[in-house]
C-alpha cells in the first residue's frame, strides 16, 4: 500500500478548513491533546505531527529512570491525527458553533517497531480505507524524525456531529 511509502493521498493542501480550525474542533485538551499541526489533508488521507514534551505526565512512571512513550499514547496520537482530524475534515460541512464532532474509537490493530522518547517529534500519515455510516477506518503509520517506522496499523472510529 502506498500509505507506507509516501503521503501521495495527502496531495491537497488544507483548503476550507485549516490546521488550526481542525485542532480547535478536536474534543481534547492538554494534557491529552497529541496534535501540534495538521500538515496535509484531503478526502483520502491526512498527515500531521506531534512533539512529545519532556515533562509529559506519563513519563514519570513509564519507566523508572528510562522514560519511553507508552504504546497506548502512540495509538492515541495516531488516532487523534489519523482518524479524528480526518473525520473532522470529512464532516466539515456539518460542523458549526452549535454542532460539534463526537468521536469514539471502535477498534485498532497496531504493530510497534521503535520506541519514542521524550522530545521526539513524530509524523502520522493516514490513508482512508472507508468512511460510511459515520464509521471511519484508516491505515495509519507513525514515523520518527529520522523517517524510521515507529508503528503502523489500522484504526477505526465513529464520528458524528451533535
Amino acid at each position: 500500500s502506498q500509505v507506507f511509502k509516501t503521503c501521495e493521498v495527502c496531495e491537497m493542501k488544507l483548503t476550507k478548513m485549516n490546521s488550526n480550525q481542525i485542532i480547535k474542533n478536536l474534543p481534547y485538551q492538554k494534557p491529552f491533546l497529541f496534535v501540534d499541526e495538521v500538515t496535509q489533508i484531503s478526502e483520502n488521507g491526512v498527515s500531521g505531527n506531534y512533539t512529545f514534551k519532556e515533562n509529559e505526565f506519563f513519563y514519570e512512571g513509564h519507566f523508572k529512570e528510562n522514560p519511553i512513550t507508552p504504546g497506548v499514547i502512540l495509538i492515541e496520537t495516531m488516532a487523534q491525527i489519523g482518524v479524528v482530524c480526518l473525520g473532522i475534515f470529512l464532516l466539515k460541512d456539518e460542523i458549526s458553533s452549535t454542532k460539534k464532532p463526537q468521536i469514539a474509537l471502535t477498534s485498532n490493530n497496531v504493530d510497534f517497531y521503535l520506541p519514542v522518547l521524550p522530545k521526539e517529534k513524530v509524523t502520522v500519515i493516514s490513508e482512508k480505507i472507508y468512511f460510511r455510516f459515520n464509521k471511519l477506518k484508516c491505515k495509519v503509520k507513525m514515523m520518527n524524525a529520522k523517517n524510521e517506522l515507529v508503528c503502523r496499523g489500522e484504526i477505526s472510529g465513529m464520528i458524528v456531529t451533535k
